[in-house]
């Protein structure tokens, strides 16, 4: 008797669903691996959990005509003046060419409808951790929507969404920075809210990394415009408007801070938005006198790019450039 329920058992031919694969019973295989042991087969192998480590793939949105809004009324737009579209597409595409040039994938995002004038700042739309993404929710009307697409193009590359916000949460990827493996610094300010910051400290804390929280000063856009890490133990910080309690903590992790000759003028902005390509290699704009060579005198090897007319948006290299990989220690 037994070895005929056994025998039934096994072959899931009792007359009935018991004991048939689907229901936990032979055939059944019990699915081996954490999440993060997934990566590389069924996930991709994009993950960041540094700032300075070399870059391996990025993503970006080329601009098209969406960009017309910024030339009938820029203010609307949020940005600071109107583009000449087609020298916007040019310096895009040259800047995409000049990570292809230093080894580095580039995908990207494509609306299947009218995307904001602001879809190609593509470090806003999320920002990547050692498990996967977390995706924003940008702060400005006229940019709602704009993560649905960087969403789609993620979830193509094979990148798991760790978190997508929701509640009155806004979040934009440019205002976390990666200080070591295991702790993020959020800033929060005109971009991102507490809500976002209690959301992202819980998605974080779920994969072993820590959140800090710093304050931006009044009038500023991002925490990425002030603070950005060139090696693992070099960082570039705005002087007069990086918090304390940011310079404390990468000191307490073995930083040198440095601070070049920032002023509240246009070169200034575009000297602070860089990529780091790796340790101390980044992509510059290009045409910054004051600036390359402070660089270079901190034995960083600078490749600089023109994006001038870019600028008009309020934004450049660093605010274009959605860092999908670098390599990782774990």
């Amino acid at each position: 008797m037994l070895d005929t329920v056994a025998s039934e058992l096994k072959s899931g031919h009792n007359g009935g669903t018991f004991g048939m694969s689907a229901y936990g019973g032979a055939g059944w295989v019990q699915r081996k691996g954490s999440h993060v042991e997934e990566f590389g087969s069924i996930w991709s192998g994009y993950r960041v959990d540094s700032e300075w480590r070399r870059l391996k793939a990025v993503l970006v949105h080329a601009p098209g005509t969406e960009l017309a809004d910024s030339v009938s009324d820029p203010q609307a737009a949020l940005m600071l003046e109107p583009l000449d579209l087609k020298l916007a597409s040019e310096q895009h595409a040259a800047m995409c060419q000049a990570y292809v040039d230093q080894g580095v994938e580039v995908h990207h995002v494509t609306p299947a409808s009218m995307p904001s004038p602001n879809q190609m700042f593509c470090a806003d739309l999320f920002v990547m951790t050692p498990q996967g993404a977390l995706l924003a929710r940008p702060a400005g009307q006229v940019r709602a929507g704009e993560e649905r697409w960087a969403a789609r193009r993620l979830a193509d590359l094979g990148v798991p969404i760790l978190k997508t916000l929701v509640g009155d949460a806004t979040f934009e990827g440019a205002d976390l920075i990666w200080l070591d493996e295991r702790t993020a610094m959020v800033g929060r300010g005109h971009r991102t809210n507490q809500s976002a910051i209690d959301q992202i400290t819980t998605a974080l804390a779920e994969i072993g990394c820590e959140t800090l929280t710093v304050d931006l000063p009044f009038g500023t856009m991002h925490f990425m415009g002030m603070l950005r890490i060139a090696d693992r133990n070099l960082a570039i910080c705005w002087p007069r408007r990086t918090p304390l309690a940011t310079v404390r903590a990468l000191q307490d992790r073995g930083y040198e801070v440095v601070c070049p000759p920032c002023e509240d003028d246009a070169q200034s902005y575009r000297a602070m938005n860089f990529v780091t390509l790796g340790p101390r290699k980044i992509m510059m704009v290009a045409g910054l006198p004051k600036f390359q060579p402070f660089f270079e005198k901190q034995g960083i090897e600078c490749v600089p790019v023109r994006t001038d007319e870019l600028s008009k948006a309020a934004g450049n290299i660093g605010c274009l450039t959605g860092i999908l990989a670098r390599e990782t220690m774990r």
